[in-house]
C-alpha cells in the first residue's frame, strides 16, 4: 500500500535540490567558472554542502538508506530529503508516494539565472539549469520535467522554450513579474504562446522569480528582522508570505485583460505553491471590475467571455496543505484546484495528503478526483485514463 491508499493521485509541486555541480556539466565554456558551483560561502553553501554530503553516505550505508526509504514524507527534507538530488531515490521515493505523476521544479539553480548580468549569461544558465533537471526527471516517466525561460528577450524565450521542450519538458515556467520590460500580454510575445497552444505545454507561475515581497520601507519598523520560516535568512517571513499572490494576481489579469486567453483559447497553465484561498475572490474581484468598467473600455467590451470564465478555462492552483480547499471549491468550482506535495521541501508539510483528506470531507468522489487526478490531468493536456477508456 503507497501514501495515497491506492488512490490515484497527481501531484503538481515537487523539487530538485540541486547539488553544488548541478550546473556544471551543462554549461558552455564562457560560464563554466561562473557556474561550477551553486552555493555561495555567503549564502550558507558550507551547511548545505554537509547536508549533500550526509545524504551521499547515507546512500552507502543499506540500513540508513532503509530507514530514511521507509517513510519518506515524515522524514528528513530538503538535501536530506529522500531523492532530493538523487534520482534513483526519487523513483523509490515515488514507489512508495504513489504518485502517477509529478511535476519537478527547480530550487535554488533558479539563482543562477535571476542574478545573472546580462542576457547572453542568462540564457546560457537557463539551458544549463533545464538540461540538469531533464537528467533528473529522464529517470523515471512519472516525473513530468519544468523548464525556465526568461521572457527578458520574446525571440530568445521562444527558442529555449522549443529547445526545452524537444528534449522532453512537460512545462515552461517564468517570472511572475513583467516579461522584461513589456506585459506578458504584448504582441511580441504571441508566438510564445502560439507555440505553448500548439505545442499542448501549459505555462508556470511559481514562488520564486517575480514574487512580490514586502516592500523595505515597511522593514524599517525599529525592530530586529526576525527569522526565516526555517530559522535562517534566506526564506520567506510573515509580512512577505502575505505577498505571494500578488504577482500572480498581476500577471493573469494582464494575460485576460490584454486578450492572451482570447486569442490563444486553448493555453492552459497553472500557478504553483502561492496557495489558493485568493482565488474565489480574485474572480469575483475581475468580474467585478469588467461590470464597472466595459462601458467605457474598448478591450474589455472586446472580450468574448467573462473575465474570470477565462481564468477557469486556463488556470489551474495549487492550495497549501494548511488551507481549506474544500471551501475554495464551495466558494467558486472545483475544476480550480490541484493537489500538490511540494516534496522534498518542508513547506509541503509531513502529511499534505491528509489535510487536503480533511479539508475534502463531504464531497463526492468525482469532486475528489477532480483535485487529485483530472484537474492536472487537463492542465497538462493529459486525457485522464478514464476518458481514455471510455473513448475506446
Amino acid at each position: 500500500m503507497t501514501y495515497t491508499n491506492g488512490r490515484v493521485v497527481n501531484d503538481a509541486d515537487s523539487h530538485t535540490m540541486e547539488t553544488q555541480d548541478w550546473l556544471a556539466p551543462y554549461v558552455e565554456d564562457e560560464y563554466k567558472q561562473t557556474y561550477s558551483e551553486v552555493y555561495s560561502k555567503r549564502e550558507g553553501g558550507e551547511k548545505i554542502v554537509k547536508m549533500i554530503d550526509a545524504a551521499k553516505a547515507r546512500k552507502k550505508d543499506p540500513e540508513a538508506r532503509a530507514k530514511a526509504r521507509e517513510n519518506p514524507i515524515e522524514g528528513a527534507k530538503g538535501w536530506l530529503g529522500y531523492g532530493g538530488f538523487d534520482k534513483e531515490e526519487r523513483v523509490e521515493a515515488l514507489d512508495w508516494l504513489g504518485f502517477s505523476r509529478q511535476l519537478v521544479f527547480p530550487t535554488f539553480g533558479l539563482a543562477a539565472i535571476t542574478r545573472a548580468e546580462e542576457d547572453d549569461q542568462r540564457y546560457a544558465a537557463a539551458t544549463a539549469l533545464n538540461k540538469a533537471q531533464q537528467a533528473f526527471c529522464d529517470a523515471d516517466a512519472r516525473m513530468d520535467c519544468v523548464a525556465f525561460t526568461p521572457l527578458d528577450d520574446p525571440e530568445r524565450g521562444l527558442a529555449e522554450a522549443k529547445r526545452a521542450v524537444e528534449a522532453g519538458a512537460k512545462a515552461v515556467m517564468f517570472s511572475a513579474g513583467p516579461a522584461g520590460d513589456k506585459s506578458p500580454g504584448h504582441p511580441d510575445f504571441d508566438p510564445f504562446w502560439q507555440f505553448l497552444q500548439d505545442s499542448r505545454i501549459p505555462f508556470m507561475l511559481h514562488i520564486g522569480p517575480g514574487t512580490k515581497t514586502q516592500p523595505s520601507k515597511f522593514r524599517n519598523n525599529g525592530r530586529e528582522r526576525a527569522a526565516d520560516l526555517h530559522g535562517g535568512g534566506e526564506n520567506l517571513r510573515f509580512p512577505d508570505f502575505m505577498c505571494l499572490w500578488y504577482a500572480p494576481q498581476e500577471f493573469l489579469t494582464a494575460m485576460v485583460y490584454d486578450g492572451v486567453f482570447q486569442r490563444f483559447p486553448d493555453l492552459r497553465g497553472g500557478v504553483i505553491e502561492s496557495g489558493a484561498g485568493w482565488v474565489p475572490e480574485f474572480l469575483r474581484m475581475l468580474d467585478h471590475g469588467w461590470y464597472s468598467f466595459n462601458r467605457t473600455d474598448q478591450y474589455l467590451k472586446d472580450m468574448d467571455l467573462m473575465p474570470s470564465e477565462y481564468i477557469k478555462r486556463a488556470v489551474r492552483f495549487t492550495p497549501f496543505p494548511n488551507e481549506d480547499v474544500g471551501h475554495m471549491i464551495r466558494d467558486s468550482a472545483p475544476e480550480l484546484y490541484l493537489f500538490s506535495s511540494d516534496y522534498p521541501h518542508p513547506e509541503g508539510t509531513k502529511d499534505p495528503y491528509g489535510k487536503f483528506e480533511t479539508s475534502l470531507e463531504g464531497f463526492d468522489e468525482d469532486v475528489k478526483d477532480m483535485f487529485y487526478r483530472t484537474n492536472y490531468d487537463h492542465m497538462m493536456f493529459r486525457k485522464s485514463e478514464a476518458l481514455a477508456e471510455a473513448a475506446a
